[in-house]
């Protein structure tokens, strides 16, 4: 049975930099993709980046685009999610999670596969 990690969330302060990595850990299977969600307090889920499994292409939320960067090494079955130019409202507890779908999946229903989190707090 296949498990993802996370860690690497923090406390930080505004302007600075983060690096989460999620692992895959158990028997191997392949996945269309793999994303980044992150829940702030009193708020739903929210997507928040992507990557997928083949070509590498990724997709971002508007409210993340040029300071957040997803990476992965299939190798290492790690995915990692570079943070830079943090804001408080960046603070969240980050999620990453599978999809067996191809294309750049954005709804939390298509993610079938969920680490525990991992929180990330921005001081200002």
């Amino acid at each position: 049975q296949v498990q993802l990690v996370e860690s690497g969330g923090e406390v930080v302060q505004a302007g600075g930099s983060l690096r989460l990595f999620c692992i895959a850990s158990g028997r191997t299977v392949s996945t269309g993709g793999m994303g980044w969600f992150r829940q702030a307090p009193g708020k739903g889920r929210e997507f928040v980046a992507i990557i997928t499994r083949t070509a590498g292409t990724q997709y971002y939320a508007d409210s993340v685009k040029g300071r957040f960067t997803i990476s992965r090494e299939n190798a290492k079955n790690t995915v990692y999610l570079q943070m830079s130019g943090l804001k408080p409202e960046d603070t969240a507890v980050y999620y990453c999670a599978s999809t067996p779908s191809y294309g750049l999946r954005r709804q939390e229903s298509e993610y079938t596969l969920w680490g525990q989190g991992t929180q990330v707090t921005v001081s200002s």
